[in-house]
């Protein structure tokens, strides 16, 4: 038997899978503090969230870098997860 990689997309791609075609304007997209918006991930690796996350909906905190601080509810908790804007989508 071959051992399984360990690499980066290991196990993520067929998840992505018919998320490849990104516009420009998905890459430049912006958002205000405040707006609500929804983690969609796009087969794009930077600033890819866990894919837990998918389809989670939270409150954008802050940006930082190129990627937003997204406030997201985690059963009782709160989590501040940082994603890149490639990867949001407003509600």
């Amino acid at each position: 038997m071959v051992k399984a990689s360990k690499g980066a997309f290991n196990r993520r791609t067929r998840k992505l899978k018919g998320k490849s075609r990104i516009s420009v304007a998905k890459l430049v997209q912006t958002f205000k503090v405040g707006d609500r918006v929804i983690i969609s991930p796009m087969a794009k690796y930077k600033g890819l969230p866990h894919l837990r996350y998918t389809g989670k909906h939270g409150t954008v905190i802050e940006k930082r870098g190129r990627g937003y601080v997204v406030e997201v509810g985690d059963f009782k908790t709160t989590k501040a997860i940082v994603v890149g804007a490639v990867h949001l989508k407003l509600m």
